[in-house]
C-alpha cells in the first residue's frame, strides 16, 4: 500500500495532495514532492528506526499513535539517501510546515554548505569528546559531526517533538543511536550536566524577533546577562539567548561555532553578544557572508558565522567578508583586530572588510554618520493629519517626509516641506497645555481611539500611546528600498521622517557645504550594490549596510 500521505482527520483543503504552492512550503526546501502530513512523517521516521534512539519524550509518544502504515519503498528510499548523506525528512518536514510558521517558530534548517564549513572549522579547533547541536532541527550538524567525530557523543536539543522524531531516524540509519542523547526542551531551560571532557557547541540557533518572546523570557535575558555584570537589550532576537546560555553552561576549553544573523556586531541590542564574544565565549573569528551567497534561500539577511574558545584570551580576533562557502578553508580568511580595537567600536561590521577593498583616503560612512530608520507610527491614518485631527494646535504638527517618491522628486535638497504632509506628535506630558489647546487634544484622543490607534503592537509599546517621539530632523535623509539606488537628499528644510526612509546624522559637527559634497558624492556614486536583493530587483538597505558605504574622508570631500 502506498504511503498515505493526508488521512481523513485533517482538513478537506489539505485532503488533496498536490504541488505546494509558496505558502505551503518551505522556501529553503525542494520543490519537486508533494507535502506529507505530520502522521505520515512521524511513521516514516519510526520505520527508519526513530523509537531506537535514546527514551522517546512524552512528546513525541503522543505522536505516535495509530500511526499508517508506510510504503516499503518509500522507507527503503529514504534510507538509501540518508546513508549517503542526505536529508529527505528534513525535507519533508518543510513541506508539513508552511514557511510562514517554521519562520515563525525559527526553524529554518541549514543547508549543506555552511554546515560543512562550520565543521571543517571545528576540526582544525580540536577533537571533541561530546558535540551539542542547541537548535537540531533534522539533525544535519550533529549527523556531520557525527561522521568526522566517530568517537564523540552527541546530544541534540529541539523543542518540536516531530523534528525530533527526524533527528532519532537520521541517527538510527547512520548508525549513531548508541551514542546520541534527545532532548526535546527549550536549549534555555536544559541544565549544564557533569561532563568530562570537551564539548563542541554547533549550529544554527532559531531566528526569532522579540516580537515573539514574551516577558517572562525577556527578565530571564536581563537577569542572567547580570551574573556576568552585562546588560542585556528587551530588543534582542532568540539567537542572542542562545550565545548567552552556551556561555552559561560551557567550561573553559569548551569550544564553538554559531551561524546567525550579523545584526549583532552593530546593533545596540547585539551589545551582549560582544560582551559575552570578548569575555566569557572567549571569541576567535567572524566571518560575515555577503547577502549574494543566499545561505538561506529566501531569507534576506547578512549572515555571520561566530567560532570561540570558552574561557579563552586571544590577543586578536580573525575578522573576514565571504560572497559564498564554497570551500572549506572560508573561514581562516580574514585580518586579525586587536582585541583592545573591539573593546571600543562600537560598529563591528568595519572589521569585517579588507583594507584593501576601500580606496585610499576612502572610508565606511557609518564611521563619521549614524543612520536611523524613521520613526513608526503604527497607524498612519491616524497620525498623519487629515480631517480627523482638525483643531490640534499648530506645535504638535510637524512636516514630515511620509513616502519614498517625496525623496525621489526632491532632487539633491529639500528646500521647503511644501507638499509634506503633517504628522501629530504629541509630548507625553500633556498638562503643559492651555485649556483651549489640551481640550482639543482630548477631543482628537478620544476618535484616535475609536479609529484603534491604542491598540496597535506599537502604540501598547510605548511609555504614552499618544506620543509618536519623531527623530529630530536628519541633516540628510535617504530612501531604502526600491528598485534603483537609494536617494540622497540634504534636509535643508529640517523635515522629519518616518519608517520610509532614513536619516544621516554626523557622529561630528559638519559644516553645511561637507554635508552638501558629501550628498552630492553619495548621489553620484549610490548603486543598488550594497543592498539586500529581493525578486523583481528590489533592493533594501538596513542602516547597518547603508553606513557600510564607501565614502571620502570628510577633508577630501571639498577637494
Amino acid at each position: 500500500m502506498a504511503l498515505k500521505l493526508f488521512n481523513d482527520s485533517v482538513p478537506d483543503e489539505l485532503n488533496t495532495p498536490r504541488e505546494p504552492t509558496q505558502a505551503h512550503r518551505g522556501d529553503d526546501c525542494p520543490r519537486d514532492r508533494p507535502p506529507h502530513s505530520e502522521r505520515a512523517l512521524a511513521a516514516l521516521a519510526v520505520a527508519l528506526g526513530a523509537c531506537s534512539v535514546d527514551r522517546i519524550s512524552r512528546a513525541e509518544a503522543e505522536l505516535l499513535a495509530d500511526l499508517p502504515e508506510p510504503d516499503p519503498r518509500l522507507v527503503r528510499e529514504a534510507r538509501d539517501r540518508i546513508e549517503i548523506g542526505e536529508d529527505p525528512l528534513g525535507e519533508a518536514f518543510c513541506t508539513v510546515r508552511s514557511s510562514v510558521r517554521r519562520r515563525r517558530d525559527g526553524a529554518i534548517y541549514t543547508p549543506p554548505t555552511v554546515v560543512n564549513a562550520m565543521l571543517s572549522w571545528a576540526e582544525t579547533a580540536g577533537k571533541p569528546n561530546r558535540v551539542v547541536d542547541p537548535g537540531a532541527g533534522s539533525g544535519r550538524f550533529l549527523l556531520e559531526a557525527g561522521h568526522r567525530f566517530p568517537r564523540a557523543s552527541l546530544v541534540a536539543i529541539e523543542p518540536d517533538p516531530l523534528a525530533a522524531l527526524t533527528i532519532r531516524a537520521n541517527l538510527a540509519v547512520r548508525k549513531m543511536a548508541g551514542r546520541a542523547v534527545i532532548r526535546v526542551d527549550d536549549f534555555r531551560r536544559t541544565e549544564p550536566d557533569n561532563w568530562h571532557g570537551k564539548t563542541l557547541y554547533i549550529g544554527n540557533p532559531p531566528y526569532i524577533r522579540h516580537h515573539l518572546i514574551g516577558k517572562k523570557w525577556k527578565a530571564w535575558l536581563k537577569r542572567e546577562a547580570g551574573k556576568f555584570g552585562f546588560e542585556a537589550s528587551a530588543l534582542a532576537g532568540l539567537y542572542v539567548y542562545f550565545f548567552l546560555t552556551v556561555a552559561a553552561q560551557a567550561r573553559p576549553g569548551d569550544y564553538g561555532a554559531l551561524v546567525t544573523p550579523a545584526e549583532w556586531l552593530d546593533v545596540n541590542y547585539g551589545q551582549l553578544v560582544r560582551d559575552l564574544f570578548l569575555d566569557r565565549l572567549g571569541g576567535q573569528s567572524v566571518t560575515v557572508v555577503r547577502p549574494e551567497a543566499q545561505l538561506f534561500p529566501g531569507i534576506q539577511t547578512t549572515s555571520a558565522i561566530t567560532t570561540f574558545t570558552v574561557a579563552s584570551r586571544p590577543t586578536s580576533v580573525r575578522f573576514g567578508q565571504v560572497g559564498s562557502l564554497a570551500g572549506s578553508g572560508d573561514l581562516s580568511k580574514g585580518r586579525h583586530v586587536e582585541r583592545q580595537h573591539l573593546r571600543i567600536g562600537k560598529r563591528w561590521s568595519t572589521f569585517t572588510r579588507s583594507r584593501r577593498e576601500l580606496p585610499e583616503g576612502f572610508t565606511e560612512l557609518g564611521e563619521f554618520c549614524r543612520v536611523h530608520r524613521g520613526q513608526v507610527t503604527g497607524a498612519n491614518r491616524i497620525w498623519i493629519a487629515g480631517e480627523h485631527s482638525q483643531g490640534l494646535p499648530a506645535e504638535v504638527l510637524f512636516p514630515t517626509v511620509t513616502r519614498a517618491v517625496e525623496l525621489f522628486k526632491a532632487g539633491w535638497q529639500l528646500a521647503d516641506t511644501a507638499g509634506l504632509r503633517l504628522v501629530i506628535d504629541l509630548p507625553q506630558d500633556l498638562e503643559r497645555f492651555g485649556r483651549r489647546e489640551r481640550t482639543a487634544i482630548e477631543s482628537f484622543l478620544a476618535r484616535a481611539e475609536e479609529m484603534g490607534a491604542r491598540d496597535s503592537y506599537t502604540a501598547r509599546h510605548r511609555p504614552r500611546w499618544w506620543s509618536v517621539r519623531l527623530r529630530a530632523p536628519a541633516p540628510i535623509l535617504a530612501t531604502y528600498m526600491a528598485r534603483q539606488p537609494p536617494a540622497f537628499v540634504l534636509n535643508r528644510a529640517k523635515a522629519r521622517h518616518l519608517n520610509i526612509a532614513h536619516g544621516l546624522y554626523p557622529r561630528q559637527k559638519m559644516s553645511g557645504k561637507t554635508l552638501a559634497a558629501l550628498v552630492r558624492f553619495l548621489r553620484d556614486s549610490a548603486t543598488t550594490e550594497g543592498g539586500r536583493k529581493y525578486a523583481g530587483g528590489l533592493t533594501k538597505y538596513e542602516p547597518s549596510e547603508m553606513e557600510r558605504i564607501p565614502v571620502p574622508e570628510p577633508s577630501l570631500l571639498l577637494e
